[in-house]
């Protein structure tokens, strides 16, 4: 397949590397795609593209890897969940993202188009100016709503089931039959909870409804059959847990939820509606569920993946056909991480996603009866796994006792010297992880010869419901202290020099990196905070997490008092930070207005600590333009240089498509 071709064409153009110290637009570039499907025929492929403030939809066909057809949306508006409804009509789920390391939020906007191209309409979604495609039906009165695809109903052609959420606060929502050709919807079930997302069998009927009001507290609901009563099968107010319908048996006699624990990981458990036993099928020792692997060709879950140590997949039943088959998998790819992401309504044709911490991502498609994978596309075809940085899993215990786990990149033959070292906490913070597969940040810094420590401190998901919970109202205190202790860790075990460690992160990760400083002032060199808060009791007032209905309830539950958050703020702590700072941030962050920084460099202005700061005002939580990203790492990497000693950067220039 010839990649370059079609993503120049949508992309307009991709970046082309110079020699430099470190080559800065090899880690810059943006991926191919960044997730792909075959279609139910496997005549085409749907693939999205990343472009720089968007990201589009192309329709490949398979023969010869053309682009037949294509979606770009609007400015911050992304293409993301996708899915072929039918042989050549594929139904794409837009989102908007004001930065580009802000999480994609779902508009509740679905486009169609058909695989040519053909008859793209905007179905349902707020920009939507009938009741269905185009202006073809024109009503007196338009209901605005959202809606979100949740069974493509295999069976049938021509309609999907989507969840329609009005547009108030804390909505009953409901189940519409959408027809994907006229955009008539009609409604076949409500709700009995607020904010419910629903669940359906394996012919269609929909079966559960799982939601929570204002006060976040989690309910599952079942019935039998369409006009049946919902009875209440979990509440979380009750069993203190959180369960979740992820489908049904072959036969719908069995559905499948994931289910949180008292103390570690997640378990998926079978529950028989006739007797209301819940039986356990797969549990981790140390994570939780990642993703659901159900059987090619259908809805139907058969295990599920892994992201530990190292990815690993388990099955209902392991001598399955379904475990059978991703042994052999697993054994051809010679332990790279495997996925099967999409297949043909028959299951005979398998696109299959292959990774690791070196590598990130390459595309195969497995016949079945030949037994044979082919090569279909890398999503990052310039990166050489061989010449990668290593990624390794760490473990260690925290001062308390309680197992952490992180990830250590080390520069590609660097293993065991004591290295200058970039502790790197994620953002989040709460349910995010670091998972060790390929990630651009702690490889670009290796390159600049830096070991960099990524830790999934206590509130971070992956590991159970009272991990994410120990992090609750931790912010400054536990979650920080196993931070600092991880550092110490790898200075213990001879992987960091004690001398040469700046802390540097994003959005919670950038309050980590000052909190850091503030707290362990001989501990780190420097400190960086890109797009980070810094004032706490502010984000009670200022931002999108408290305009939310449920946002001042989660705000409360998470963080605290407002009254009492001052204490941890770096901003009142600016005195007690001895090292050079650097800031960066967006004008049109909403996550983390801007003021945060700019709070934060005033304070340490006043109390006489070194700081430099890059301020863009038209990016958000993340910087999307390309020469902003550019100057925003080349000067990180100078920062950094200027106190640890590593290599600096040169930026590139775009390539002509």
């Amino acid at each position: 397949m010839r990649t370059t071709t079609w993503v120049a064409l949508i992309a307009m153009g991709m970046l082309a590397g110079q020699a430099s110290a470190v080559d800065l637009e090899h880690y810059l570039k943006r991926d191919q795609f960044t997730d792909i499907k075959i279609s139910p025929d496997g005549e085409y492929y749907a693939a999205t593209v990343p472009m720089e403030d968007r990201t589009a939809l192309a329709i490949l066909r398979r023969t010869d890897g053309k682009i037949v057809g294509s979606f770009v949306p609007p400015p911050k508006n992304h293409a993301t969940e996708f899915n072929w409804v039918n042989r050549e009509r594929v139904l794409i789920g837009l989102a908007e993202k004001m930065g580009s390391l802000d999480q994609p939020r779902l508009t509740g906007e679905l486009y169609a188009m058909n695989a040519d191209g053909g008859r793209g309409e905007l179905l349902v979604g707020y920009r939507v100016e009938g009741s269905g495609p185009g202006t073809r039906i024109q009503p007196k009165k338009v209901e605005t709503v959202a809606a979100f695809m949740f069974d493509d109903l295999a069976q049938d052609d021509r309609n999907v089931l989507v969840s329609i959420w009005p547009f108030t606060e804390d909505p009953f929502t409901r189940v519409d039959r959408l027809d994907v050709q006229s955009g008539r919807r009609a409604t076949i079930a409500r709700s009995p909870v607020r904010r419910a997302d629903f669940t359906s069998d394996n012919t269609g009927q929909v079966r559960f409804a799982h939601g929570a009001g204002a006060d976040n507290v989690n309910k599952l609901y079942y019935r039998e059959a369409s006009g049946d009563t919902w009875k209440l099968v979990n509440d979380e107010a009750v069993n203190d847990r959180i369960e979740q319908a992820i489908g049904f048996s072959a036969d719908n006699s069995l559905a499948y939820f994931t289910s949180e624990q008292d103390k570690g990981p997640d378990v998926i458990v079978s529950w028989d509606p006739a007797t209301g036993k819940r039986t356990p099928l797969l549990r981790d020792p140390q994570v939780d569920p990642s993703r659901i692997i159900r059987r090619p060709g259908t809805s139907i879950p058969v295990g599920a993946l892994y992201l530990g140590d190292k990815p690993r997949t388990r099955f209902f039943d392991e001598t399955s056909a379904d475990a059978r088959l991703y042994r052999s998998l697993e054994a051809a790819f010679g332990g790279d991480a495997i996925y099967i992401t999409s297949s043909t309504r028959d299951g005979k044709q398998l696109l299959v996603e292959a990774w690791s911490g070196q590598n990130p991502g390459d595309f195969y498609i497995f016949n079945t009866d030949a037994k044979k994978a082919e090569h279909l596309i890398s999503r990052s075809s310039w990166v050489d796994a061989t010449t990668s940085a290593k990624v390794t899993p760490v473990a260690f215990k925290a001062r308390d006792g309680l197992d952490v786990n992180g990830f250590l990149t080390v520069p590609a033959g660097k293993a065991g010297a004591k290295l200058p070292m970039v502790v790197l906490p994620h953002g989040g913070p709460f349910g995010i992880f670091d998972d060790g597969s390929y990630d651009i940040e702690p490889q670009l810094l290796a390159a600049a010869g830096y070991a960099v420590l990524q830790v999934n401190f206590r509130g971070s998901g992956n590991f159970g419901r009272a991990y994410r919970s120990a992090g609750a109202r931790q912010w400054g205190g536990a979650m920080q202290d196993d931070v600092t202790d991880a550092t110490r860790w790898a200075i213990a075990q001879g992987h960091a020099d004690p001398a040469r460690i700046c802390i540097y992160g994003a959005s919670y990760g950038g309050y980590a990196a000052l909190m850091g400083a503030a707290k362990e002032p001989a501990l780190y060199k420097c400190a960086a905070g890109y797009v980070g808060v810094y004032d706490l009791p502010m984000m009670f007032t200022n931002g999108d997490i408290q305009s939310q209905g449920s946002g001042e309830t989660y705000l409360k539950e998470w963080l605290g008092n407002p009254q009492q958050l001052g204490a941890m703020s770096p901003v009142n702590l600016a005195a007690q930070i001895k090292v050079p700072v650097f800031l960066a941030a967006g004008g049109e962050d909403k996550r983390a207005p801007i003021q945060h920084t700019k709070r934060m460099e005033a304070a340490l202005n006043k109390a006489g600590v070194p700081v430099e700061s890059l301020y863009y005002p038209t990016e958000g939580h993340g910087f999307y333009t390309d020469p902003h990203r550019r100057e925003y790492y080349t000067k990180l990497l100078a920062f950094l240089s200027r106190h640890l000693g590593g290599e600096t950067a040169a930026a590139g220039k775009p390539a002509q498509p």
